[in-house]
Formats: structure tokens, C-alpha cells, sequence
């Protein structure tokens, strides 16, 4: 998967920990608080998603924690409904994603047939997340290390 990079004097973290960050700041206020790097995850949800190519794959309906493990596993993704009737549900690993701070919404390095085409639920049927081979082929498909498994030295 190729990766996006970020202009000068922005912020990133260490792939395959977590999503990215490009920009200066998620919040244009000049108050004192949280963020970029650290934000309320009710801060993130509703943002948009986009490709490189500035296409809409949809919004962040919910951010998941891996509680045991004190992780962000998923944000998954609303898209291709209207007004919230007939959305399609993609839970997409947190590391496959590189929240834009300037333009307030992150980026999805996938097509938006691949992204049609992907694993994906509703919203009355929701899969087990805490299934690691779901959870395996869910990281597979969007080329992402699952984020339980060690980083390679």
C-alpha cells in the first residue's frame, strides 16, 4: 500500500501503530487543549473519508477500542447509503488510515471499487470484532498487519 507524505513540519506516527497525521492542527481554535494527538474519539466521528484522489468513500460512524489490549482497533466506515437509509458498514483498520488535521477528515489509501467491493456489514448485523480471523481478513484486505501483532525488528 503506498503511503501518503505528509508536507514539511507536520506530525506522523510509526506505521502500523496508529493512524497518521498531516496538517498543523485538527482544532483552528487558539485555546489550549487536546489534539491532533490526542482527541476525544466522539471528535473524529462523522468525519469524512476520502482516497488520494479526493474521491468520497463516506463518514466515521464509530471508533473501536480493543480494550484488553488499550488500542484503537477499527473506525468504521458509513458509506453509500442516503441520509443514513442503506449504508454499507467497513470496519477499517485504524492504521490503514492518515487523519488530514487542515482538512478535518482522513484519508483511505483505496479505489473507490475496491472500497465497494470490500467486507462490510449493516447496522443491525455487526460482525464479532474480537474474531481474529475476521479481524485477520479485514486487515488483509486493506494491506495492514493486524495491530496486535508485534512490529518487525
Amino acid at each position: 500500500m503506498a503511503s501518503i507524505t505528509p508536507p514539511t513540519g507536520t506530525t506522523t506516527t510509526t506505521p502500523g501503530q496508529g493512524a497518521r497525521i498531516i496538517g498543523a492542527q485538527y482544532d483552528t481554535d487558539s485555546e489550549p487543549g487536546p489534539g491532533p494527538q490526542i482527541m476525544a474519539a466522539d471528535t473524529l466521528e462523522g468525519d469524512d473519508v476520502v482516497n488520494r484522489q479526493g474521491e468520497d468513500l463516506g463518514k466515521i460512524k464509530e471508533i473501536m477500542i480493543d480494550v484488553p489490549h488499550g488500542r484503537v482497533a477499527y473506525a468504521v466506515l458509513s458509506s453509500g447509503g442516503f441520509l443514513g437509509i442503506g449504508d454499507k458498514y467497513h470496519a477499517i483498520p485504524w492504521s490503514a488510515l492518515t487523519l488530514d488535521a487542515d482538512r478535518k477528515c482522513f484519508i483511505l489509501d483505496v479505489d473507490k471499487d475496491r472500497l465497494q467491493n470490500a467486507p462490510g456489514f449493516d447496522k443491525d448485523n455487526w460482525p464479532s470484532m474480537a474474531d481474529t480471523t475476521w479481524a485477520t481478513e479485514v486487515h488483509q484486505y486493506y494491506g495492514q498487519r493486524t495491530y496486535w501483532t508485534p512490529p518487525e525488528l
